[in-house]
C-alpha cells in the first residue's frame, strides 16, 4: 500500500456528504483512503441503492477502472466521514505496474482478496434470503467495527435501518421487523444508532456460517 501512496500525485481532503466520484463519470484517478470513511454503492434504474463497501484507512477505491478503454467509474463513492485520500493517476499507475513487478504482485494479491470478499457477500445476499443478508451484514459489521465488551460486541459506527436495508438489498420495513425480532429475543440492542450484538453465535448459526477468515468476512 505504501508503494501505491508513493505513486500518488496529490492528497485530497474529503468532506462528509460529498463524492469522490459518481457512477458513469469519466475515470482518471483511483484513490487510497488515508483517513475518514467512504461508502461505495450502486444505483439501479429505479433509484434503489445497494451498499457494497464501507471503506476506511488503506482501502482502495476506483480500482476497477484500470486497464479498460475509455474508463468510467462503475460505482458511487460517497464520503461519510471527513478525512483524506491519495489520488493516483490511472494511466501513470498502469505504466508503473508494467515496470514494477513487486508492486504489480501486491496489487494483484489485493485484487484477489477483494474479489473473494465480494463473492462471499453476494453469496450471503443471494442464497440466505432477507434474514441471512441482515445477519451476515451484522456479522461483517462486528468484524470490521466491533469492540467486545462485557455486555456484547459494540459496533462503533452509527448505522440506520435504511443503511442496513441498503446493505441487504431489501426494504427498510423488512429490516425494521427483523431487527425488532432480534431485540425481542435479546440477540441485539440499539443505543443511539449503534448496535450491540449480545449473541453473535446465534446469528452465525442461523446462516450456517462457514467462519471465513475475518479478512474476507467484513464490510470493507
Amino acid at each position: 500500500m505504501s508503494e501505491l501512496i508513493r505513486a500518488s500525485e496529490r492528497i485530497v481532503k474529503i468532506k462528509k456528504g460529498t463524492f469522490l466520484f459518481r457512477e458513469g463519470q469519466e475515470a482518471k484517478e483511483m484513490y487510497v483512503i488515508l483517513s475518514g470513511k467512504v461508502q461505495i454503492s450502486k444505483m439501479n434504474a429505479e433509484g434503489k441503492e445497494l451498499y457494497l463497501r464501507l471503506c476506511k484507512h488503506n482501502d482502495i477505491v476506483g480500482e476497477l477502472t484500470l486497464f479498460t478503454a475509455g474508463p468510467r467509474y462503475l460505482f458511487n463513492a460517497r464520503v461519510v466521514e471527513d478525512g483524506e485520500a491519495a489520488a493516483v493517476n490511472i494511466e501513470n499507475l498502469e505504466q508503473t505496474l508494467f515496470n514494477n513487478s513487486q508492486l504489480a504482485y501486491q496489487f494483484l494479491k489485493w485484487m484477489n482478496d477483494h474479489i473473494r470478499k465480494t463473492i462471499t457477500k453476494f453469496r450471503d445476499l443471494v442464497l440466505n434470503g432477507k434474514k441471512g443478508a441482515l445477519y451476515s451484514t451484522l456479522i461483517r459489521l462486528s468484524n470490521s467495527y466491533g469492540t467486545e465488551k462485557q455486555d456484547g460486541i459494540h459496533i462503533n459506527v452509527p448505522i440506520t435501518n435504511q443503511d442496513l436495508a441498503n446493505y441487504c438489498g431489501t426494504a427498510r420495513e423488512s429490516v425494521n421487523r427483523m431487527l425488532g425480532e432480534l431485540r425481542d429475543q435479546g440477540i441485539i440492542s440499539i443505543q443511539k444508532k449503534r448496535i450491540i450484538i449480545h449473541n453473535l453465535d446465534y446469528l452465525k448459526k442461523q446462516i450456517d456460517c462457514e467462519n471465513c477468515p475475518i479478512e474476507y468476512c467484513n464490510i470493507d
